[in-house]
C-alpha cells in the first residue's frame, strides 16, 4: 500500500495575516514555541519557552489534613455534605491554594522597510509535511518570502527572509516581554545579536534568557542598543534561542551560544536537519479520506471551515485535522522538553486561563491519547519524566495528608511536580486520583511497544500509585471498598432532599481507574516475574474483590456516583463515569453489552442536555462513540468539534483556547479506523458512510503492531500488519479474509463475529486480503 507524500493535502492555507492570536500559526520544537502572525510590515512572533514559569517549588500540603480526614469521611457517610465540604475546604486545601503558572517568554518584533504599494498575492501557509511556515506576498513589484520553523536538532527558531530583488530586505528587530516590564536586562552581543534576560518572578523562580542572531547575504547587519538592524540585504537568516535556569546555569549565555552554533551551520543545513528530524516522526502515518480534490485543497482553511459549517462534505478536512494534531504533538512534546500543558506550549498571557499548567483529571491525559496509536511514542516521554518527578512530592502528599503509603496527586500539577490540591473549588479540588490515571500511560506505552526494559523501569511507579489506593480506600456500610473523600470530576449531584453536593464516596470513575491500574500492576508483576514475597498482587486482589460493581441507574444510564443521584447539570462537559469505556477497557460492545448500552444511554442524555459544549469534551465524546462502534455518531460529533469548537487557526476552543481537543480529536479519528484495547485488532470499527473510501498507513496497535488499511464502498479492501514481536494475532473484520506472509498463505482460524486468528512472527509482514465476493453482515 502506497503512503501519501506531502502535497496541497497537507497544507493549512490562509490568504491574509493574523489580526489576533487565535488566527496565528503555531510552530514549536517541544521546548520553544512561536505564534506566527505573518504581518507584512510589522511582524511579531509571540514566543514561549516551556520552562518559563512563575515561582519555584514549595511544600503546599496542608498539615491539618490527616487529623481531620476521619471526620470528613464520617460526615460524608452520614450525608452531612455541607459540613464535610466546609471542613474539607479548610483542612485539605493546599497552602496557598494555587500551584505555579506558565508564562510567555515575550515577543520578537520585526519592523520592515517595504516599498509603497498594495499588498498582492498574499499567502500564509503551514506545510505539515515539512513542519514549516511560509509567508509570501508582492509589493511594488517585489516578491517577498519568509520561511520559519522550530528546529529540534538545533534547539532554535529559524526565520529566513528573502526577496527577488537584490538589497530589498531591510528591517529592525527587538525582543520584548510584557511591554518591557517583565524583562530585567536587555542588550546586544557584538554587531549581530541581541539578548533579553531576567527573572520569571516569584520566590525561588527561574531566570530566563533569550537571544536573536542575524546573518545576511549582502547589505549590513549591526546592533544599536536593544535593536538589531539589517539594511539592504539580499536575504537574512534569523536564529532565536532561549533557556532558563530550570535547565541551564547561564540561560542568556546558553541562548547566545546556541544561536552562534546554529548560524555557523547556515540556513540550508539548518532546514535540512529540521526537515529530516521532523519527517522521521511525522512521516510515519498517512491518511487519505476519499479521492484527491484539488479545488478544495487549494481553498483557504477559513473557506473550508465555512463550507463544512454550511453542511457541505469535505472528508479531506478531517484528514488534515488528524495530521495537524500529530504536528502539534511533535511541536509541543519532544524528549527533553516538559510535557504539553493545557495550551501545549503556546500561551500569550501572564495570568493564563487555568494557569496553563497540567490538569490531570482528563486534559493532560487527553494530550497524549494520540502518542501511541498515531506513531509518536517518543513524544510521550516528557509526560513519563514529569510523572517520575511527581513520585517524591507525591509520597509526601500521601503520607502527610492521608497517612498512606505510595504516592498521590490531585487534579493538577505544575513544572515542579506539585501534588498538593489545587484551588478550593469543590467539584475538582479534592480528587486524589491524578497519579493513578497518569501511571496508566506507562502501562499503555508498554502495551503498544512491548518494551520489557521500559516496563521494568516503570513498575515501581505504577506499584506506588496502586499502593496509595490500596491504603486510601475505606469500607462503606455495604462492606464494599470505596475512595473517600473524592469527587466525580467536575460534576454536582442532587440528594433526594434537594441538597446539592460534590464530595462523595466511591464515584464510578475512581473505581474504574482502580480496576484498570490494579489490573496493570497484576499483569506487570506476572510479566516481570516478580517473586510472590515482593509482589503487591495479593494485596491488590483483596481490594479488587471488594470494589463496587458498575451500576445502571433509573434512566438506563451508567451511574456516575455510588448512589443513583440526579445531576445538577445533565449536560455537563465531564463524562468521568465513562472512563471504563475510554480510555479504559472495562466496557466493550461484545464483552459487556449491558454496560455498553448504559454507556450509550449516558451519552444520549448528556448530548440531549447540551453536553459536548467544550472542545475537549466533544473530542472525548467522539472517542466514546468510536468505542461503541457507531461511526455515524462519531462522525457527527467530530464535525461538531470542527464547526463549533475550533478556532480560525485550527486550534481547539474550550473556549478559550485549550489544546487537548486537538489531541483528543486526532486520537478519535485513529480510534474510528483501528482499535486494539481488547487485545484484538479491529479494522474499521467505526467507519462512517461519509468516509466511504480511503487509506491509512502506519497506525500503531497494542501488541507491537503497525497497521495499514485500505477500504472502498465502506468495506475493507486490504490491510497490512507488521509485527514487532511474535505471538497470537487476532484480526476482527466484517469480511472473510485471507492472510499471507511473503506471498505464502498463512494458516488461520476463523472466529465468531468475523475475523481470523493466526500466529505472527517477530518481523513478519502480513497481508490481509478480502475473499472475493464475501461480506460478513455487520
Amino acid at each position: 500500500m502506497e503512503r501519501q507524500s506531502g502535497t496541497a493535502r497537507s497544507r493549512l492555507l490562509f490568504d491574509g495575516p493574523a489580526s489576533k492570536w487565535e488566527e496565528a500559526i503555531p510552530v514549536g520544537n517541544g521546548r520553544l514555541g512561536a505564534m506566527v502572525y505573518g504581518q507584512p510590515g510589522q511582524e511579531r512572533l509571540q514566543l514561549n519557552e516551556d520552562s518559563v514559569w512563575y515561582g519555584g517549588p514549595r511544600d503546599r500540603n496542608n498539615p491539618d489534613a490527616k487529623a481531620n480526614l476521619p471526620e470528613i469521611r464520617r460526615l460524608i457517610f452520614e450525608g452531612k455534605l455541607k459540613e464535610a465540604e466546609c471542613l474539607a475546604r479548610m483542612a485539605l486545601s493546599g497552602l496557598p491554594e494555587s500551584q505555579r503558572h506558565y508564562l510567555p517568554l515575550g515577543h520578537l518584533l520585526l519592523d520592515f522597510e517595504l516599498p509603497e504599494g498594495e499588498i498582492e498575492g498574499y499567502e500564509r501557509v503551514l506545510d505539515l509535511d515539512s513542519g514549516t511556515v511560509t509567508v509570501s506576498f508582492r509589493q511594488a513589484g517585489v516578491s517577498y518570502r519568509r520561511e520559519l520553523f522550530a528546529s529540534y536538532p538545533d534547539q532554535a527558531i529559524v526565520l529566513r527572509l528573502t526577496a527577488d530583488r537584490p538589497g530589498a530586505v531591510s528591517f529592525s528587530a527587538r525582543l520584548e516581554r510584557g511591554g518591557w516590564r517583565y524583562a530585567d536586562r536587555i542588550g546586544r552581543s557584538g554587531e549581530d545579536a541581541i539578548w533579553m534576560g531576567g527573572s520569571c518572578g516569584g520566590e525561588g523562580g527561574s531566570l530566563f534568557g533569550a537571544a536573536l542572531r542575524a546573518t545576511a547575504e549582502g547589505g549590513i547587519v549591526k546592533a544599536i542598543g536593544e535593536y538589531l538592524l539589517v539594511e539592504n540585504a539580499d536575504s537574512v537568516t534569523l536564529v532565536l534561542a532561549a533557556a532558563t535556569t530550570f535547565r541551564e546555569a547561564d540561560p542568556t549565555g546558553r541562548a547566545l551560544n546556541v544561536t552562534q552554533a546554529a548560524a555557523r551551520l547556515g540556513y540550508d543545513e539548518l532546514r535540512r536537519r529540521h526537515v529530516d528530524d521532523y519527517r522521521a516522526l511525522f512521516g510515519r502515518v498517512s491518511l487519505s479520506l476519499g479521492e484527491a480534490n484539488p479545488e478544495l485543497e487549494q481553498m483557504t482553511l477559513g473557506r473550508r471551515m465555512e463550507r463544512l459549517a454550511g453542511g457541505e462534505a469535505d472528508p479531506g478536512l478531517f484528514a488534515l485535522y488528524f495530521q495537524f494534531g500529530r504536528y502539534l504533538l511533535i511541536a509541543s512534546s519532544r524528549p527533553g522538553s516538559l510535557p504539553a500543558n493545557l495550551q501545549g506550549i503556546w500561551n500569550e498571557h501572564f495570568l493564563p486561563p487555568w494557569d496553563s499548567k497540567y490538569t490531570i483529571n482528563i486534559n493532560a491525559q487527553m494530550n497524549y491519547w494520540p502518542a501511541e496509536s498515531c506513531a509518536l511514542s517518543e513524544c510521550h516521554e516528557p509526560l513519563f519524566e514529569l510523572l517520575e518527578r511527581m513520585r517524591e512530592p507525591g509520597r509526601h502528599t500521601a503520607a502527610v495528608m492521608y497517612g498512606c503509603r505510595g504516592f498521590a496527586a490531585h487534579h493538577n500539577t505544575d513544572i515542579w511536580a506539585d501534588t498538593a490540591p489545587q484551588d478550593t473549588w469543590l467539584p475538582s479540588t479534592y480528587w486524589p486520583m491524578g497519579a493513578a490515571w497518569l501511571s496508566l500511560h506507562l502501562w499503555e506505552h508498554y502495551r503498544f511497544t512491548l518494551d520489557g526494559e521500559f516496563l521494568l523501569a516503570a513498575y515501581p511507579t505504577v506499584r506506588e500509585a496502586a499502593l496509595f489506593l490500596a491504603d486510601y480506600v475505606v469500607e462503606a456500610k455495604s462492606g464494599e471498598l470505596v475512595t473517600c473523600p473524592s469527587v466525580s470530576p467536575e460534576n454536582v449531584y442532587i440528594l433526594p432532599n434537594g441538597e446539592s453536593g460534590v464530595l462523595c464516596a466511591g464515584p464510578t470513575m475512581d473505581t474504574q481507574i482502580i480496576r484498570e491500574l490494579f489490573g496493570a500492576v497484576l499483569q506487570t508483576e506476572e510479566l516481570l516475574g516478580i517473586p510472590e514475597s515482593e509482589a503487591l498482587g495479593p494485596e491488590l486482589q483483596r481490594v479488587l474483590n471488594k470494589l463496587p460493581l458498575p451500576r445502571i441507574g433509573r434512566h438506563g444510564q451508567l451511574q456516575e456516583w455510588y448512589e443513583d443521584y440526579e445531576e445538577a447539570e445533565p449536560g455537563h462537559r465531564h463524562i468521568s463515569h465513562l472512563f471504563g469505556l475510554h480510555p479504559g477497557s472495562q466496557i466493550t460492545t461484545e464483552g459487556t453489552p449491558e454496560l455498553a448500552a448504559a454507556a450509550r444511554r449516558t451519552l444520549e442524555r448528556r448530548l440531549a442536555n447540551g453536553g459536548g459544549h467544550t472542545g475537549w469534551s466533544r473530542a472525548w465524546i467522539v472517542n466514546f462513540w468510536a468505542r461503541l462502534e457507531d461511526g455515524e455518531e462519531a462522525a457527527g460529533n467530530l464535525e461538531a468539534l470542527l464547526t463549533h469548537s475550533t478556532l480560525p487557526n485550527f486550534l481547539d476552543n474550550h473556549p478559550p483556547f485549550q489544546i487537548d481537543g486537538n489531541f483528543g480529536g486526532t486520537a478519535a479519528i485513529a480510534e474510528m479506523l483501528l482499535q486494539s484495547h481488547t487485545g484484538e485488532l479491529r479494522l474499521l470499527p467505526a467507519l462512517p458512510a461519509s468516509w466511504a473510501a480511503g487509506t491509512v498507513a502506519g497506525l500503531r496497535a497494542r501488541g507491537g503492531y503497525t497497521v495499514d488499511i485500505a477500504w472502498k464502498n465502506g468495506r475493507l479492501s486490504e490491510a497490512v500488519i507488521r509485527a514487532a514481536a511474535g505471538g497470537s494475532c487476532t484480526v476482527r473484520t466484517r469480511e472473510r479474509v485471507v492472510v499471507s506472509n511473503g506471498g505464502e498463505v498463512v494458516e488461520v482460524r476463523a472466529i465468531q463475529e468475523g475475523g481470523v486468528r493466526f500466529q505472527a512472527e517477530a518481523g513478519g509482514v502480513y497481508r490481509i486480503a478480502v475473499e472475493e465476493g464475501s461480506q460478513v453482515e455487520a
